[in-house]
């Protein structure tokens, strides 16, 4: 047999999303509608004496007339849309692999761990959140990972332009050792360091252990469970004094194509201090609407249903739908925030062209204003 020929020096990539992104907000005089497109586009190196390289740019333009406040155009009277045009680096780190146990990153990168409910790229917006940082994982064991990094700079989705869009001179240092349990999931423990000069509020010590699986109970059938618990604690430069808990309590039930999930999640809060997740991928918490970016003073319980259905076979094959409903309180003060509606459409036109629409709705009672909030994408990689 014919050997394989070697991989080439560099291999190049690229990532092109157009997406239209509409918001009713009550409150504000002026809808938006935001048009953008990102073009990103990157090499990746061979490996060569166990190190290789990755560097990425990115360019998001506003395709047509920009109504919507993109946080740095100064368009008060719209809402929020926070995708700024820029032209930026997005990564460029150095990876050193001497073995199939060990790996070890420096550079700038998207860094996301588990399921990015603490740290993680924000994926959704069309500029990553990513961390000047250094990074190793260490697999002793075949089912044993250690991880860790240390970070001294956040380049937050917002852009170097904005005034919030670049934490400078950041100590961050997160640890997080995973077992995964054979036939049952994956137990792993945590622990997050932030000292953020430029958001004292969300300097913390966060420590936490998680358990998520799924098994088994029929043919096609499969029980999904995730549990989570975590304690966070005033760090540093925080101005506040505080000891507040982190809970996750999420079963579920996959029978062909269909996924079930019923999800209880609480960030406590004690009235002035409440739980922060600042570097998390925080879209996909909370509700689509983005109404719970940063945790209420009075805390916030999130008791919610995720239902999905994937097709098969040829006509829609790969077709996925997803509704949620969510019903948001207070942990303190017996508050009732409001609820939300989210739905999802995605296709896959084929392997490299993928369609998206989505939606949600959210009706304020006691927190922030109803919100309508709707999507559009097409994203191309090459």
């Amino acid at each position: 047999m014919a050997e394989a020929p070697p991989a080439a020096p560099v291999t190049p990539y690229a990532d092109v999303r157009y997406r239209l992104e509409l918001v009713d907000q009550a409150g504000l005089p002026e809808d938006a509608a935001a048009s953008t497109l990102r073009v990103r586009a990157g090499i990746k190196t061979r490996e060569w004496q166990h190190f290789s390289a990755v560097i990425e740019g990115e360019t998001i333009l506003a395709i047509g007339a920009a109504h919507y406040n993109d946080t740095v155009n100064g368009k008060a009277a719209y809402p929020v849309v926070a995708d700024p045009t820029d032209t930026l680096l997005n990564q460029a780190y150095l990876r050193w692999r001497p073995s199939a146990e060990v790996e070890a990153t420096v550079g700038r990168q998207a860094v996301n761990v588990e399921n990015q409910r603490w740290i993680g790229s924000v994926g959704w917006r069309q500029d990553d959140q990513t961390l000047d940082a250094a990074r190793v994982t260490v697999r002793p064991l075949p089912d044993l990972s250690l991880d860790y990094f240390h970070a001294w700079r956040v380049n937050r989705v917002f852009g170097p332009d904005s005034p919030q869009g670049t934490w400078r001179d950041t100590a961050i240092n997160g640890a997080r050792a995973a077992y995964t349990i054979k036939g049952f999931g994956t137990l792993s423990g945590y622990g997050y360091w932030l000292v953020l000069p430029a958001f004292p509020a969300g300097s913390s010590r966060t420590l936490g252990v998680r358990m998520a699986g799924e098994r088994p109970v029929g043919k096609g059938v499969l029980i999904l469970y995730a549990a989570e618990f975590a304690r966070q604690h005033n760090l540093s430069n925080n101005p506040r004094t505080f000891a507040l808990d982190y809970l996750l309590l999420e079963p579920g039930l996959k029978a062909g194509p269909v996924t079930l999930r019923l999800g209880y999640e609480r960030l406590e809060g004690d009235g002035a201090a409440a739980l922060q997740t600042p570097l998390a991928t925080l879209h996909a918490f909370n509700g689509w609407a983005d109404k719970f970016l940063t945790t209420p003073g009075n805390g916030l319980e999130d008791l919610y249903v995720d239902a999905g259905f994937k097709v098969g076979g040829k006509a829609l094959g790969g077709l996925t739908l997803r509704g949620m409903w969510h019903r948001f309180r207070s942990t303190r003060a017996g508050l009732d925030y409001g609820s939300e509606w989210n739905a999802l459409a995605s296709y896959p036109l084929n392997p490299k062209i993928t369609v998206l629409a989505k939606f949600a709705r959210y009706n304020a009672r006691s927190f922030a204003t109803d919100t309508t909030k709707a999507w559009f994408s097409v994203e191309a990689k090459f």
